[in-house]
Formats: C-alpha cells, structure tokens, sequence
C-alpha cells in the first residue's frame, strides 16, 4: 500500500517526521519553531509555518500523518501536486493565522502540529470525491469520508473550548476554511456538479465562524 503513495505525499511526511523527531530530542529546536503568539507578533512570522511540521509525540504525529496518507492522494490525483502543494501550505497558513486571532490576548500560547494543513486536505479530498469510503482501525465497517471531516472538525472544537495539550486545536479550522476555499478557487465547478456537498461542509465553517469566540465564554 505504501508503494503506491504519492511522491508529494510522501515527501510532507517525511519532512514532518525528520522535523518532529528533531523536536522530540531538542527542546531548544522545538521552543524556537513552534508558534507561540508573542514571539509572531514581535517579528518571529516564520513560526507561522515552521510550526506544522513540529508535533507534541509520536501519537500526535502518527494521527496527522495517517490522515494526510488517507487524504492527501487523493488531492494530488485529482487537482495535480502544483496544486495539492498550493492547498496544503495555505491550508497550514489559514490555521496559523485563525489560531493568531482567536489567541490573539493570550501572549504565552503556543502550539504544534500539522492540524492545519492537514484538515485543509481533508476538507478538499471530501469535496472532490465526496463517495469516498473509509476503513479505520478500530471500526469494522466502512464509513463515508465527509463523517470522518466533520468529526475531525468537532473534535477540534472540543480541543479549542478545553484547550487540550500542546497540540494546535485552533489551527484545525483556519485549515479547514483554507482548504474548502482554495479547493473552490481552484475548481469552481464543484458548485455545480457537487452542490450538497459544498452546503454540508460550508455549515460548520460558517456556525464557527459566527460562533467561535464564544466558545471561551462557555
């Protein structure tokens, strides 16, 4: 199955991996890439993107890689790796720059992990092969691809409102809105051919996007 992943693909994982492993042995390493408001907005812009490719520990980093595995193929397959590149980088910056605002009185916070970009390619692997089907570890059945996006989305509401970990729970939107919006640039005729599709992922965004601050207030 490896053999039959996507050089692009392969490549973001294994920078994350070389990059993570880095940063599980050398704290300096970590403390100095990862994103933390107050070094960004006193100049410190590269912790913007260097930070998605640091994660927390191997679980943290498993978990991300192996959606990207599941997802990222898919993009590149279909939209070409020029573009699969373009929506995973955005999609990365979009959820650094939503943490930045939602953490935006909160100095010492900081975060890793490629959450963002991650969530961008999901989002954009659902609304091009919305029919996909999944075979996750621990459930025996198939489950629909756009139930698998939504519930990473949740479980990233729950991460922001609990502010579980050093992980970037904050990023996941900002990705997930840079993902389905670059996707919709890019190919403009998913509004037609995949309208349902569009509507049903474009609800969350929006309900968060109205919404989100008030999940501090909770």
């Amino acid at each position: 199955m490896i053999g039959n992943i996507n050089s692009a693909v392969l490549f973001i994982i294994i920078a994350n991996v070389l990059v993570s492993m880095k940063g599980f042995s050398d704290y300096t390493f970590l403390n100095t890439y990862k994103f933390q408001i107050g070094k960004i907005v006193s100049g410190e812009k590269i912790r913007m993107l260097t930070s998605g490719f640091l994660h927390v520990d191997w679980a943290h980093l498993g978990f991300n890689m192996y959606a990207l595995y599941l997802f990222g193929g898919i993009v590149a397959g279909i939209l070409g790796i020029p573009n699969f590149l373009i929506i995973y980088f955005l999609s990365l910056l979009g959820g650094s720059l939503y943490s930045l605002k939602y953490h935006k009185n909160e100095s010492f916070y900081s975060a890793v992990g490629a959450s963002g970009a991650v969530s961008g390619i999901i989002y954009a692997s659902i609304l091009l092969y919305p029919e996909m089907e999944l075979y996750l570890f621990f459930i025996p059945i198939p489950i629909p691809g756009y139930i698998f996006g939504v519930g990473y989305l949740l479980y990233s509401i729950y991460g922001m409102k609990k502010q579980i970990g050093n992980v970037g729970h904050s990023a996941h939107l900002g990705g997930a809105i840079g993902g389905f919006a670059i996707t919709l640039l890019l190919n403009p005729s998913l509004f037609s051919t995949n309208t349902f599709m569009v509507g049903l992922l474009a609800v969350p965004i929006i309900l968060l996007l109205l919404f989100g601050d008030k999940l501090k207030a909770l």
